[in-house]
């Protein structure tokens, strides 16, 4: 036997190899490797249906991500070195994992640096996006099964927790950028208002443009009147002489609404002073100075109004589809896959090895 064993050893071996390696590898999983127990959740994050009119400060700013972009930011976040820090505060890692496990499993420093730990720690929890569902399932490993239990619930409060604050973080930055902006339009509006009825009151006139237009109807009025008046003189000129009582007064009363149509226009427009046109102009640059602030006033006070709802949309609940599962026995490792696998690797690569021998063989030959 020892003889047929030591030719085998001779002859093949890479076959030799491959079946101490199962052996060894086999003994590791089946005997020596120490059980682990799992904990499982599935949550989803949901905001509350805050109806909100259609214009907003977010809609300015382009809107906000989806929940599969909200459920990736909670995924990284679970998985983060901030979050191990605070389970490592508050649990203990390293102590449970460095205590606990075989010698290839268990974290070997306990004081081992953040890095090596947190590799450590991404093999023990996993955080899988479903984006078929919408959901995080959440897998977390340790070695006892309340350590496994507390971890998983604390993922879940501490991952809530940062959303929430994220969320509000992003609302209140909104609604105090909006507010100072407030501030500001709230000055201006005022400002415009002040000038305006200083203006009005310097020139005691609420609205130049109606008077303008009032002016413009009266001279058009003294126009007509005065066409009328024309045509009566060069009718009365065919029967009666130029210093006939009647033509006197027809020229007296031409003159006179020649005058009062000078006297108008002069009101209207002048070279110099301060005419109605140059004042209505001003008049009307002021006023659209002030409706224009009054609109960016009453605009800016509706997104503020909306944005305050729309804080309320920011806050994001872990909502668990499945609750942090007490495990009841071990189910890591896998003993007989990880065995099977390993075994089927080694043949795959022992047969491939025989393969290269033989055709080196040959050719030797």
């Amino acid at each position: 036997m020892q003889a047929s064993l030591g030719r085998f050893v001779k002859t093949s071996p890479h076959w030799a190899i491959a079946i101490a390696a199962i052996l060894v590898v086999s003994f590791y999983w089946s005997v020596w490797a120490e059980e682990r127990y799992v904990s499982r959740a599935t949550v989803v994050l949901e905001s509350p249906q805050v109806a909100t009119p259609e214009f907003s400060f977010a809609s300015l700013m382009g809107g906000g991500g989806g929940s599969s972009a909200d459920l990736l930011l909670l995924r990284e976040h679970l998985l983060s070195v901030d979050m191990l820090r605070l389970l490592d505060k508050q649990l203990g890692i390293r102590q449970h994992y460095s205590e606990h496990g075989d010698f290839f499993a268990k974290l070997r420093d306990a004081d081992a640096p953040i890095e090596d730990l947190h590799k450590y720690y991404l093999r023990r929890v996993k955080v899988d996006l479903d984006e078929y569902a919408g959901v995080l399932n959440i897998q977390v490993q340790g070695y006892t099964p309340e350590f496994a239990h507390d971890m998983a619930t604390l993922l879940l409060e501490a991952g809530e927790n940062h959303m929430n604050e994220m969320g509000h973080r992003l609302a209140d930055e909104q609604v105090r950028f909006l507010e100072q902006q407030m501030v500001r339009l709230e000055e201006r509006f005022n400002e415009t208002r002040t000038q305006l009825l200083d203006f009005q009151n310097e020139y005691g006139l609420v609205s130049p443009t109606s008077t303008v237009e009032s002016i413009n109807q009266v001279v058009a009025t003294l126009e007509g009147d005065l066409a009328r008046l024309q045509a009566q003189r060069n009718a009365l000129s065919s029967f009666q002489s130029a210093q006939s009582a009647e033509m006197r007064q027809v020229e007296r009363n031409i003159e006179a609404l020649r005058d009062q149509i000078i006297e108008q226009r002069d009101r209207l427009a002048q070279a110099a002073g301060n005419s109605l046109n140059r004042v209505s102009a001003e008049y009307e640059t002021l006023e659209l100075q002030a409706q224009f602030a009054q609109e960016t006033y009453s605009s800016a006070l509706a997104a503020l109004e909306n944005t305050r709802l729309e804080s309320a949309r920011q806050l994001k609940q872990v909502s668990v589809l499945q609750s942090p599962l007490f495990p009841e026995y071990p189910t890591e490792p896998n003993r007989l896959y990880n065995s099977s696998v390993f075994a089927i690797i080694t043949i795959f690569l022992a047969f491939i090895l025989s393969m290269i021998i033989m055709i080196v063989k040959d050719h030797r030959d």
